[in-house]
C-alpha cells in the first residue's frame, strides 16, 4: 500500500511536493522580487481598474440585492478559480496560464485562451482610454479660463497627451515588480473615489426621483450584470506573472495575496456598486461619472482621481498582452528593441481605437462576455478536473464542475442578450436633474431627450 501510494500520489501530496520546491531553501533563483504587500497591492490594482466603474450599472441591471448577491458570488469564483489556476500550474509543473492549458489541452487549447488572455487586457486598455478621455477632459473645464471648445476639452488630445506622457513610459518597464508603489498609489486614489461616491450618494440621492422599479429584488437581464461583474474581477491572466514574482512563491503565500486581493476588491466594489447605485437607480449609466452634473466640484474631484488611477493601471494591462505575444510568436524572449516595439505597437493600436469609440458599457460588456467569463469560470475549472483525479461531480472536483457549466451557460445566454439588447449609450449628455433648479424634480417635465434617457435605462422587473 505504502509503495503505491508513492507510485501514483494524490492531487494533495503532489501540491505538497511542488509548493516544497518552490520554497526559497529548495529552489533557489526561481523566487522574484515582490513582497507579499506589493504583490497584494498590483494584484488589488489589477482587479479595481476601469472595471469598477460599471458596477453600478450592473446592479441597474440585475437589481440591487440580486445584484449584490451575484456580485458575492463572482468574486467568490474568482477567488477560488485563481488558486485553482496556481493548483493546476503545480500539478502540470507550469508557470503560466498559457503553458497550463497547453499541457492539458494541447495546441487548440493553447491558441484559444492565447487569443482571449491577449484580447480580454486588450479590451480593457481601449477602456482606459475612454474613461481618461471622459473624466479629464470635464476635469479640465473645471479650469478658470477653459470651456467648450478648448483643446484641454476634447477627448482625443487629452487621451493622446496621458498616452504619450505617463501609461507609455510607465508600460515600457520589464520588471512588473516596479509598480508596486505606482499601484498602491493608484489604491488611494480608489479610496478617494470610493468615499467621492457615498457622499454623492447621501446629498445628491435625494434629490433625484427613483426610477419605477428602483427597489425591486431582481431584475430580468441578470445575466448580462453577471458579465460586467466577471469583467471587473477578472484578474486571472496576470496570476502567474504576480505569483512568479513573490520573493517566496509559495502556495500558501499565494493563496494568502489571492484572499487579502479578492476579498479587499470585493469589498471596495459592493460598497461602490450600492452608492453608485443608490445615488441614481434606474438612471444609471456605463460609466457612473456621465451621471454627475458637469459643475459638481465634488464630483470633479473623483474623476480628477478615477483619471489618474486609471493612467497607472493601464500598464499592468500592457504587461499581459506584450508576455501574450512574446510567447505565442517570440517563445518566451524578448530582445530590448522587440520589447519597445511590441509595447509601442500595443498602446497604438488600443490608442486608436479608443479615439474612434466612446461608449464604455457596450466595451465593459462585451469583454465581460467574451473574455472574461471564460477566464475566469471556463478555463481553471478545465484545466484543473482534466489535471485530477475522480469523477467530475464528487469530492473536490464538485465546485470546479458547477463553475465549469455556470461558465458555458452565462458565456452563451449573456452573449444572445448582448446581441437582443445593447445598452443605450447616451455619452456625454447632461442628465436631466442636473437642469433642474430644485428638488421638486418630479414636478417637473422632462424634456424629450429626457424622456427617452429615463425609457432607455428603464428595466423591467421580475418580482
Amino acid at each position: 500500500m505504502e509503495n503505491h501510494e508513492r507510485e501514483n500520489p494524490s492531487v494533495e501530496q503532489k501540491e505538497d511536493d511542488r509548493d516544497f520546491l518552490l520554497s526559497p531553501q529548495n529552489h533557489t533563483g526561481k523566487g522574484g522580487t515582490s513582497s507579499m504587500s506589493s504583490a497584494t497591492f498590483n494584484f488589488i490594482n489589477s482587479i479595481i481598474g476601469s472595471r469598477i466603474i460599471g458596477l453600478p450599472y450592473s446592479m441597474s441591471q440585475a437589481g440591487l440585492p440580486l445584484g449584490l448577491f451575484l456580485l458575492t458570488l463572482v468574486a467568490f469564483i474568482t477567488d477560488y478559480s485563481i488558486i485553482l489556476l496556481v493548483r493546476g500550474g503545480n500539478l502540470s509543473d507550469t508557470n503560466s496560464y498559457q503553458s497550463l492549458v497547453q499541457s492539458t489541452f494541447g495546441l487548440i487549447g493553447y491558441l484559444i485562451l492565447s487569443a482571449l488572455q491577449f484580447m480580454y487586457p486588450f479590451i480593457a486598455m481601449i477602456s482606459y482610454n475612454i474613461i481618461t478621455g471622459d473624466t479629464l477632459t470635464k476635469v479640465f473645464m473645471r479650469i478658470q479660463g477653459v470651456g467648450p471648445g478648448d483643446i484641454l476639452t476634447e477627448r482625443h488630445f487629452v487621451i493622446l497627451v496621458s498616452t504619450v506622457l505617463f501609461t507609455l513610459p510607465l508600460s515600457l518597464y520589464r520588471d512588473i515588480g516596479k509598480l508596486g508603489k505606482v499601484s498602491l498609489l493608484s489604491m488611494l486614489f480608489t479610496v478617494a473615489i470610493l468615499i467621492t461616491v457615498i457622499v454623492r450618494a447621501a446629498t445628491l440621492g435625494p434629490q433625484i426621483p427613483p426610477s419605477e422599479g428602483a427597489w425591486v429584488f431582481a431584475q430580468w437581464n441578470a445575466i448580462q450584470a453577471i458579465a460586467v461583474m466577471s469583467f471587473a474581477f477578472i484578474c486571472h491572466h496576470n496570476s502567474f506573472m504576480i505569483y512568479g514574482s513573490l520573493q517566496e512563491p509559495t502556495l500558501s503565500n499565494w493563496s494568502l495575496v489571492t484572499h487579502m486581493s479578492v476579498g479587499s476588491a470585493a469589498l471596495v466594489s459592493a460598497v461602490f456598486a450600492a452608492a453608485g447605485y443608490a445615488t441614481f437607480t434606474g438612471y444609471t449609466q456605463g460609466d457612473i461619472f456621465e451621471n454627475y452634473c458637469r459643475n459638481d466640484n465634488l464630483a470633479t474631484f473623483g474623476r480628477l482621481c478615477y483619471g489618474v488611477s486609471i493612467i497607472t493601471t493601464f500598464p499592468l494591462e500592457c504587461f499581459v498582452t506584450r508576455e501574450v505575444i512574446s510567447n505565442v510568436i517570440f517563445k518566451g524572449e524578448l530582445s530590448n528593441t522587440a520589447h519597445v516595439i511590441v509595447t509601442l505597437v500595443i498602446i497604438s493600436a488600443t490608442t486608436a481605437i479608443s479615439l474612434s469609440y466612446d461608449c464604455l458599457g457596450n466595451v465593459l460588456e462585451l469583454n465581460g462576455v467574451l473574455s472574461a467569463t471564460p477566464l475566469i469560470f471556463i478555463f481553471p475549472a478545465a484545466c484543473f478536473l482534466k489535471l485530477s483525479d475522480g469523477r467530475w461531480l464528487r469530492g473536490g472536483n464538485l465546485i470546479p464542475s458547477i463553475i465549469l457549466v455556470a461558465g458555458v451557460c452565462v458565456m452563451i445566454i449573456g452573449f444572445v442578450m448582448m446581441v437582443l439588447f445593447p445598452q443605450d449609450c447616451s455619452h456625454g449628455a447632461e442628465m436631466f436633474y442636473c437642469t433642474v433648479p430644485n428638488t421638486s424634480v418630479l414636478s417637473t417635465t422632462p424634456p424629450s431627450s429626457v424622456l427617452r434617457i429615463t425609457n432607455a435605462t428603464q428595466n423591467v422587473s421580475i418580482f
